[in-house]
Formats: structure tokens, sequence, C-alpha cells
């Protein structure tokens, strides 16, 4: 049993295993602390800047912009895990976002949640370069 919850380890077998949507959940917690960082570290100084601008980037309308940014870097084996999840059934679209918004935000959450459970924080590093570059902080 894992017993290290920073470094999960898990096997490729027992990652094909995961749901599109259990990748997504874990992936919106690794795309939210690399913003979070992004933010911190890049000037973002009082407590409300950093909150309202980490909410204008993260949310659904943010997140598809980012993943139409990233689209033609992907991997064959990132597509795979992309378009899977943008194709799954989701439930309960919030208010805010269309429908195509938040199954593309749900993609680039899978692919941040894959990408992490695989280790492969360097591609993690370059996509959300890819994405930042052109945040305006």
């Amino acid at each position: 049993m894992n017993t290290d919850f920073l470094h999960p380890q898990m096997s490729d077998a027992e990652l094909l295993q995961v749901s599109s949507l259990g990748l997504a959940h874990i992936g919106d917690v690794v795309y939210e602390i690399m913003t979070r960082s992004y933010l911190v570290c890049n000037g973002t100084q009082t407590a409300k800047n950093l909150h309202a601008k980490t909410v204008s980037l993260v949310r659904a309308s943010a997140q598809y912009n980012a993943a139409q940014k990233i689209i033609p870097f992907l991997t064959d084996d990132e597509q795979d895990v992309f378009k899977r999840a943008r194709n799954t059934k989701l439930h309960g679209i919030p208010k805010a976002a269309s429908r195509s918004e938040y199954s593309y935000a749900t993609a680039l959450e899978a692919l941040f949640g894959w990408l992490y459970l695989k280790k492969q924080y360097d591609r993690l590093n370059e996509l959300y370069n890819i994405i930042s570059e052109n945040f305006n902080i």
C-alpha cells in the first residue's frame, strides 16, 4: 500500500485503471498548485490578488484556452489521455462554462493528473510554460 501521498507509486497497469474523472480529480490540484506557484514566484503579492488571479486562471474558460495552446505539442500518448477525458460524459457543468469549455478543462486536468502520476514533472513544466507564456499578471 502506498503511504507517500506526495509521490504516489502507480504502475502503468494501475494507472490505466484510473478513470478520466479520477485523473482530472488529481490533475485539478496539480494545475492549481502550479498556477499558485507561478503567481507567488512572479510577484503577485497580496492574498486578495493571489486569490483573484488564481481563480481567473484556473476556471474552465481559462483552462479551455490553456488546452488550445498545448494541443499541438502533445505526444500520441498524451493526446489519447486528453481525448478520452474530453469525451467523458460530464454531469453538472458550471453555469459560467459552456459544455465545450468544461470538456476541454476536464481533459487538461486529466492530462496533468496522468503526467503527475507518471512522475513526468519536467513534461508538466514544459506544458505549463507554454500555457503561461502570455499570462498577464
